[in-house]
């Protein structure tokens, strides 16, 4: 709880800073914030070319967004999360792998008049990076519970002796998303993310081709001020 709480406060500051921004903003560009729950996973292969098989996990999103207008109905939309991703994973007992990441989303949002309010639909980019997280697992006798440690390398010792609990922090890939925005300003909308990146650390003097690469969708709501 103590790792959460710096990430959610910083979200929360910047949340608070974005709605007193936005009473000086240039004309058109306006501020909101957007919560909601993740449903994610964990999608790839292990050393031996097999496919991860892996559960979903649910988890949460927090944060700001600003919005540029670039056309009467076509925004700039860049935003700052606190997101929470994993999965969960049964092998001879039960673990979890629980991620936490500080995400930048980049969409480009399409607004259509539908009714009082707006059909969204919108894609982009997205970059992440690895703030915490925790390795689990349990079996007749076992019991693991380890913080995760997002590096780029490491060697064959210290993964095996931290039984593997480690991550490449710089995380990216493809947002979509589709909703309404109703007339008061509010939305709904659902997420999806693909991530690109492979999250497997390299290994010191080994090779693989395993691969770990986060995915899953969410539903969100959100706040324009």
């Amino acid at each position: 709880m103590k790792k959460l709480f710096v990430p959610l406060t910083v979200v929360m500051s910047l949340c608070f800073l974005g709605t007193q921004a936005q009473k000086s903003s240039d004309a058109g560009v306006s501020f909101g914030i957007r919560a909601g729950v993740n449903f994610q996973n964990i999608t790839g292969k292990d050393n031996d070319g097999n496919k991860l098989d892996y559960k979903m996990k649910t988890g949460f999103h927090v944060g700001l967004n600003a919005e540029i207008p670039i056309t009467e109905q076509l925004f700039f939309q860049p935003g700052l999360l606190f997101s929470t991703k994993g999965a969960k994973y049964n092998n001879d007992g039960t673990g979890s792998i629980n991620l936490s990441y500080l995400e930048l989303p980049l969409n480009v949002i399409y607004k259509h008049p539908v009714g009082s309010g707006h059909l969204l639909v919108g894609v982009g980019p997205y970059l992440a990076y690895g703030i915490g997280g925790k390795l689990k697992y349990s079996n007749t006798g076992t019991e693991i519970d380890k913080d995760i440690t997002f590096k780029n390398s490491v060697s064959p010792t210290d993964y095996i002796a931290n039984f593997g609990a480690y991550f490449k922090p710089l995380d990216y890939g493809l947002n979509t998303l589709v909703g309404y925005e109703f007339s008061e300003n509010l939305s709904v909308q659902l997420n999806g993310q693909f991530g690109f990146a492979n999250n497997i650390p390299d290994i010191e003097g080994f090779t693989t081709d395993a691969k770990a690469k986060n995915t899953g969708f969410g539903i969100s709501f959100g706040y324009r001020f």
